[in-house]
């Protein structure tokens, strides 16, 4: 069972003139609605993102000439298609810079598991390769490689709760939010996003909880109640021991649960780091996948 470290007060550590040292965070969805399919494939959809204290980290050090990635931790595409090898060659095109890099990829966050990790990790190290090169790129500059990289990129730039719209990238930053301890549970199963979103019937989402929502943007907070996700219908049909797994949580204290993004994890929502650590540590014993209890960022 992995805990959320801490006194944890910057996810960044610059090792010399030339390193950086920092951390990836994931993200958990609290609220997911679609509201609607774009002509070139994008779903619209109104979700509330936010960041939890679980991380992959990244150790990225200027070089002569080149990229270098390495991996270690859990297994991920190691090709052109991985997040991190995008991201990195997306910053040199954008800017020009000749220098290479050595990128080291620590991997703790599940793959395809709802918890956004890959864009973490590609909007991450977007930031690293800005800050070692003097910020080089704009805010707006970043913004815009991030969205060409994955719709909740952008979302791993501000890394703090937000309402997101449009297909995730229009983001509304929640003040105050309210600090709430997350155990999630992730099996050991991958889920295809393209795959749940093609799935869902748009015909049963089209009324949209926008009271809630506006709420949030009032620091009017009631998040238990605000537990929703369109994706679960999918997700759940297909793969309905997720569902024990929700069931779980709620009978271990949880003041909701809920499956975050196309899962599979689900998460389970409570007030003190003393409940969550003891209901992960019965859900361990489960073994219905890894566990972690992580407090939320804000």
């Amino acid at each position: 069972m992995l805990s959320a470290p801490r006194n944890e007060k910057s996810n960044a550590h610059l090792t010399n003139q030339t390193a950086i040292e920092i951390l990836c965070p994931a993200k958990v969805n609290i609220f997911l609605k679609i509201t609607g399919q774009r002509t070139d494939g994008y779903h619209e959809l109104l979700t509330v993102f936010v960041p939890v204290a679980l991380y992959d980290k990244l150790i990225i050090s200027k070089s002569e000439k080149g990229l270098e990635i390495y991996y270690r931790g859990r297994e991920l595409p190691k090709d052109e298609n991985n997040l991190v090898n995008r991201a990195a060659i997306s910053f040199f095109e954008k800017t020009g810079i000749k220098k290479g890099v050595k990128i080291t990829l620590v991997k703790n966050i599940p793959i395809s598991s709802g918890l956004g990790g890959g864009s973490s990790d590609a909007a991450t190290t977007l930031k690293g390769l800005n800050y070692l090169w003097q910020n080089v790129l704009s805010k707006e500059d970043l913004e815009k490689l991030a969205l060409s990289l994955g719709a909740d990129v952008p979302f791993f730039l501000l890394q703090k709760p937000a309402v997101a719209s449009g297909i995730g990238e229009i983001l509304q930053p929640i003040e105050n939010f309210p600090s709430m301890w997350y155990v999630i549970v992730s099996p050991n199963l991958m889920i295809s996003t393209a795959w749940a979103y093609k799935r869902t019937k748009l015909k049963l989402t089209n009324n949209i909880d926008q009271d809630s929502i506006n709420s949030l943007k009032k620091n009017i907070f009631n998040i238990p109640d605000l537990l929703f996700n369109d994706l679960e219908k999918v997700t759940l049909v297909k793969h309905p021991f997720l569902s024990s797994i929700k069931e779980s949580l709620l009978q271990l204290g949880a003041l909701g649960a809920l499956m975050t993004g196309s899962g599979p994890s689900i998460f389970g929502l409570f007030d003190s780091a003393k409940k969550a650590q003891a209901a992960g540590k019965m859900l361990e014993s489960y073994d219905k996948g890894d566990v972690f209890v992580v407090k939320g960022l804000s």
